[in-house]
């Protein structure tokens, strides 16, 4: 077995660092775990190997694997004994003084060669890096909790970091099982930085009445096809994590409207309704169970209007064959007949813009997003207008649901649900490849395995097409008139051009 590092520090024994050291360990190293509190690094140590007598018991590791992984791991009884290592990997507090005043000590006891790493999720690592004598051969090395399953460590280069120092890094990290993404020193680095759009365009949403917490989560599960809900995302991550993180980018980034928090969430963090871990956040859990109300049936109506479908809908000729096979009438007139439903299906604009533009009755409109392929989703998405009639909402809800397949009937939005949401995470991607954060490449993989996302995002704007994504920022920029929606050159460009939004320049 080759071993980048043979002997290294882990400092800090909480959850990340035991998963550092336990993977370290794995990959053949020898392993130096220290904890500036008494008896931490002990409680550590016998952490990591209560995982691999689980591991043994299921048969997962033979013993003699076990048995030589659990005499790999030492407990270091000061700063000290970490002189002999080649590399010392810091996953203590967030507190950029804490840090640096912990490199500063390391660098003068461990060999002139010796490679420095920070796990850092939120601070600079140049700045961690700032008062070394030797800032060349320190970089961030950002793993992900619970690290043995997080499969992507995210490689971060400092102003003086030297090149060779974040090969051996992503080498090492090869070595332990984890795919490694190289980063430049931006706030928020890849995934961070690339998570911004799904959790605040979300609350966004219902910041402005569209629809409430559940039925976001529903849709973007159900018809974009996210394994987790943004709700349920934060319920799990806590609140007390997520939402300094929503901060700290927003402000290091000198308020990029893209990345602006949300008062809903300083609220409920300051009322202590972090999540999962506290029993209370956007669900109520009990024994760790989320609880949630069962999901209003559609309405039943024996008779249904005509359906028109406005010209301009996008995906018409699918739409006209989902209305046909649902069973309704259609209205092929020019313009509505005066009993009919009218049908919009908008990219961007809400539906009060396009009866307004094409001098619609509003009081028959409904919108549907057709976004993406309704063979492809499990939810359809309906949005009123503020004058549409109760029975043509009531119709479009009880014909759209009448093969069976989920329905949500929301509020006037520009861009629906799905359409804002995947929009944004886009459009935070393209600009991330336009300032050079990480290749088109190391960004999808960071954010699949970070993330866990149904595709990277940049796959999900070339599915859904780039010409199609500018439509949808374009029109919901003219909507709320916030330069928040400002497409990204790099999405323009590649758009304009026809290009994959993974192409890169020669």
């Amino acid at each position: 077995m080759t071993v980048n590092y043979t002997r290294i520090g882990v400092v800090g024994a909480g959850a990340m660092g035991r998963g550092i050291a336990q993977i370290a360990a794995q990959a053949g190293s020898e392993v130096l775990l220290l904890d500036s509190f008494e008896g931490a690094a002990a409680r550590g140590r016998d952490a990591i190997v209560a995982q691999w007598n689980k591991l043994h018991e299921k048969g997962r590791i033979d013993e003699a694997t076990r048995d030589a992984q659990i005499a790999r791991v030492k407990i270091a009884e000061s700063a000290q004994a970490l002189a002999g290592c080649d590399l010392v990997i810091e996953a203590v507090v967030e507190n950029l003084e804490v840090k640096r005043k912990l490199f500063a000590e390391l660098e003068a006891i461990v060999a002139p060669d010796a490679t420095l790493a920070t796990n850092t999720s939120s601070l600079s690592v140049t700045a961690i890096a700032a008062g070394l004598k030797h800032p060349e051969r320190f970089a961030g090395f950002h793993f992900f909790n619970p690290v043995p399953l997080m499969k992507v460590v995210e490689v971060v280069a400092g102003f003086k970091t030297a090149p060779e120092v974040c090969t051996r890094l992503a080498g090492y990290a090869a070595q332990m099982g984890h795919s490694a993404v190289q980063a430049q020193d931006t706030p928020g680095f890849i995934v961070n930085h690339a998570g911004r759009g799904y959790g605040t365009e979300a609350l966004r949403i219902v910041g402005e009445g569209v629809t409430d917490f559940v039925t976001v989560d529903r849709i973007l599960r159900e018809q974009a096809g996210f394994r987790l809900g943004p709700f349920e995302l934060l319920d799990l991550t806590a609140l007390d994590v997520s939402h300094p993180v929503m901060e700290s980018i927003y402000r290091q980034y000198y308020d990029e409207p893209r990345y602006r928090p949300s008062v809903i969430t300083a609220q409920r963090l300051a009322a202590g309704a972090l999540g999962r871990k506290t029993g209370e956040g956007f669900y109520r859990y009990e024994d760790g169970a989320m609880q949630q109300a069962p999901e209003a049936p559609a309405p039943k109506l024996d008779t249904l209007p005509a359906v028109w479908v406005s010209p301009r809908a996008a995906r018409r000729a699918e739409l006209l064959r989902l209305v046909n096979t649902l069973g309704a009438q259609i209205d092929s007139g020019a313009t509505a007949s005066p009993q009919s439903l009218i049908l919009v299906a908008p990219l961007g604009f809400d539906v009060t813009t396009v009866a307004a533009v094409d001098r619609l009755d509003a009081t028959r409109t409904v919108g549907i997003d057709m976004l993406i392929d309704d063979a492809a989703s499990k939810r359809r998405v309906l949005a009123t207008n503020p004058a549409t009639r109760r029975d043509m909402r009531d119709a479009a809800h009880a014909l759209f649901a009448r093969d069976g397949k989920a329905v949500s009937v929301i509020r006037d939005s520009g861009g629906f649900v799905t359409q804002r949401v995947i929009g944004t995470i886009v459009n935070i991607a393209a600009d991330m490849c336009q300032q050079r954060v990480c290749t088109p490449g190391d960004l999808e993989t960071a954010v699949q395995l970070g993330l866990g996302y149904p595709r990277g995002p940049l796959a999900m704007g070339n599915l859904y097409g780039p010409t199609n994504m500018l439509e949808v920022l374009f029109n919901m920029q003219t909507v709320y008139g916030d330069p928040r929606y400002r497409p990204s050159p790099w999405l323009r460009r590649r758009g304009a051009l026809g290009l994959s939004l993974l192409h890169e320049e020669e």
